[in-house]
């Protein structure tokens, strides 16, 4: 397919769907960008412009047709002491940084990293957000009219039951039309989304940060977006492989690196706050029947227009009916599956995602969750790649000598296995050790070696070592110390 076709395809494939779609996640998008202003310390029109700049630019730059970028909680939440102490200009600023490392990022190829991040993981990681998207609604259901729960239940019985009638128009949108129609023509007393805070009422315009230029400033600024790059590239890979497997199709993850950086850096000049990949959205929008990058135009532009031009009316929809489409989202993007397989998966897979889940729904921070079940998946792969070394004998010239055979993986989480293997006690002449059916991964393992050879000279018994492959010969021609003349002292020996 030619790079036209290609472009073609991922523009105007779906123009129906994307359109329709981008007007849902446009209505979702507007709630959520002020609550994530809210959280950030700033005004509601930075989460506002950010959103719409994001949303435009990730549909031209990004790797992945289909997905939703934006302000969001995981990034707000980062923000918060920086605005704090040196107010909106210095988070202006940060954001420009942010995206140059993301775009650097992108530049190495970073993206290519996510094969690192385990299945278990990644369902951790959905099964979390899907109970903080349902937990960030709570507060819209506690102490609230009985109206509220009557207008949700109306709007999941929509959202829900539509379908069966027809899939020409997504059930959230007509959800949402539906009971801000009813809201109104009722005068229902109920918290709606001009109850969140002030909407803008004019078009984003090019600024630079005012800030020093000095090193000062990028002192201030760089651990935070040094932060925000990591957990914004965090969010947006682990979306978009979600949303490939969503869809069934592939995407370019060193290109989303690359296009949330310029993405952001828009967003910093439009005055707005970093974002990146919104799992919430982005399930939305695919289950919408959004697929190509029209979507997250159609979201973006939409999403601008109606707060600048159409804020009269967008202040009137119910705070019930988003949460409705919230509350879906949320049921649809858990992986119940997930919840039957801990009988039959592995144990040390289920540990992976459940410790994923509490440390990210316990500190709301998405990159401890997926670092901790990206360092327990690691302990587990190398515990059980260390149990998987055999050390075979067989006596040779009458017992005189003795040859070991290894097969396995020798590295640091079975080089205590390997030195365990050998019988140093037994009167022999010669020994030696077959290693073609082994592979030595890293320092513990030369040492390893190094070790097993000098305990038998010290026994008086000659080593040889045959079967060295070339990485292993070479990592041990250039760490071991058993073939070097003071071999003895360097190893500890007397």
């Amino acid at each position: 397919m030619s790079i036209f076709s290609r472009l073609g395809q991922e523009w105007f494939g779906n123009v129906r769907g994307d359109v329709l779609a981008g007007l849902v996640v446009a209505l979702a998008l507007i709630p959520e960008a002020i609550a994530f202003s809210i959280i950030a310390g700033v005004d509601p029109k930075v989460g506002l412009y950010a959103s719409f700049c994001i949303a435009v630019v990730i549909a031209f730059f990004g790797g992945r047709p289909g997905m939703i970028s934006a302000a969001t909680g995981a990034m707000a939440l980062v923000m918060v002491d920086l605005v704090k102490d040196h107010g909106l200009q210095y988070l202006l600023a940060a954001t420009l940084l942010t995206g140059v490392f993301q775009i650097i990022a992108g530049a190495l190829k970073l993206g290519s990293l996510m094969r690192f991040v385990s299945r278990s993981v990644i369902t951790g990681f959905v099964n979390a957000l899907a109970i903080l998207i349902f937990m960030a609604q709570l507060p819209e259901l506690i102490g609230v009219p009985w109206t509220v729960y009557a207008m949700c239940a109306a709007g999941l019985a929509i959202i829900y039951g539509f379908p069966y009638l027809t899939r020409a128009i997504p059930s959230p949108l007509v959800a949402i039309v539906l009971l801000t129609g009813v809201a109104i023509w009722l005068k229902l007393d109920i918290r709606t989304v001009g109850d969140m805070g002030e909407l803008p009422d004019s078009l984003p315009v090019f600024l630079f940060p005012q800030v020093p230029l000095t090193l000062e400033t990028l002192w201030i600024i760089l651990p935070v977006s040094a932060t925000l790059a990591v957990v914004g590239l965090l969010e947006s890979l682990l979306t978009a492989q979600i949303v490939d497997d969503l869809t069934d199709t592939t995407s370019n993850k060193n290109r989303e690196c690359a296009g949330q950086g310029v993405a952001n850096i828009a967003a910093g000049f439009m005055g707005g706050m970093a974002g990146c990949a919104m799992i919430g959205q982005s399930v939305i929008n695919v289950k919408s029947g959004g697929r190509g990058r029209l979507s997250a135009f159609v979201a973006g532009t939409v999403l601008l227009l109606m707060v600048v031009f159409g804020s009269e009316w967008v202040r009137q929809i119910p705070m019930a009916a988003l949460v409705a489409v919230m509350i879906m989202v949320s049921i649809g993007t858990f992986s119940w599956s997930s919840v039957r397989d801990l009988a039959t998966h592995p144990r040390t897979s289920s540990v992976v995602m459940i410790a994923t889940v509490v440390v990210t729904v316990f500190t709301h921070d998405l990159a401890k969750g997926v670092l901790t079940g990206v360092l327990l998946s690691a302990l587990f792969f190398a515990r059980k790649v260390g149990r998987v070394l055999h050390i075979g004998s067989q006596p040779q010239d009458d017992g005189k000598a003795r040859t070991y055979t290894v097969t396995g993986q020798v590295f640091f989480a079975s080089a205590d296995a390997f030195a365990a293997g050998f019988d140093f006690k037994e009167v022999l002449e010669r020994v030696t050790i077959d290693v073609s059916r082994a592979h030595f991964w890293d320092l513990s393992a030369v040492g390893a070696l190094d070790k097993v050879v000098l305990k038998f000279r010290r026994e008086g018994t000659a080593v040889d070592i045959i079967g060295l492959n070339e990485a292993s010969a070479t990592l041990v021609d250039r760490l071991g110390v058993h073939d070097k003349p003071d071999a003895e002292r360097l190893m500890g020996g007397h």
